[in-house]
């Protein structure tokens, strides 16, 4: 019907049942989502993601069989990536930084509160990346910056106008396009734009990655 918009649709990826029964029964609850599907390890997530089409993942990253790193960067590699918020009971378990480079939104520790779980789901959706506030300085000063990385930073965003590159420095702060727009007097969709051709011309795959470049650089 027209002005109807269908919900949001999430699947639950968790080893432990109870966690899963947790998120689905709390986000079956809010108006426009629904967890359209649960896989209980990383190896369900392809066909569960054929079966289901879902919108956003909320993906563990300690499974059995396959953990959530390697899982996120299957679902990131398809011709229609779905996208990954990755959820961690360990705020300084270092595969967070490893999940994001895989191409995941963001990431939350299970115990954020529900409010908190439902913005990031419908945030990442909107194409904002979800970084939680409690760890994300903590995670960032910890990464190690590899031999090179700061060199291959410097020298990939040299390559951008200054305009993008301010783009850049906004985007790694964690502002939305709305705020971009607002801080650098530019229309919403300038700004998409902007980010577009930087993760085209930089060869990323999302917003968040955008930021990791630039907290390599010594920019954030």
């Amino acid at each position: 019907m027209a002005g109807v918009s269908r919900p949001l649709r999430v699947l639950v990826v968790d080893d432990d049942a109870l966690v899963r029964a947790g998120l689905s029964m709390m986000l079956d609850g809010i108006h426009n989502i629904a967890v359209v599907g649960e896989a209980a390890d990383g190896d369900e997530v392809p066909a569960a993601a054929d079966a289901y089409a879902p919108d956003v993942v909320l993906m563990d990253l300690r499974m059995p069989r396959v953990d959530g790193i390697t899982a996120t960067r299957r679902l990131r590699s398809r011709r229609h990536p779905t996208e990954v918020i990755v959820l961690t009971t360990f705020d300084a378990d270092e595969n967070i930084l490893h999940a994001l480079r895989a191409g995941a939104a963001g990431f939350l520790l299970k115990d954020t509160p529900p409010a908190q779980i439902v913005e990031a789901v419908r945030r990442v959706a909107a194409g904002d990346p979800v970084l939680s506030p409690r760890i994300t300085r903590r995670l960032m000063d910890r990464a190690a910056v590899q031999a090179g990385a700061y060199q291959r930073a410097r020298t990939a965003l040299a390559t951008l106008s200054p305009r993008e590159h301010e783009v850049v420095l906004a985007v790694a702060r964690g502002r939305t396009n709305a705020e971009i727009a607002a801080e650098l007097s530019m229309k919403v969709t300038t700004v998409k734009a902007h980010v577009s051709h930087i993760l085209s011309k930089l060869e990323l795959d999302n917003r968040t990655q955008i930021a990791l470049l630039a907290h390599d650089a010594g920019l954030a």
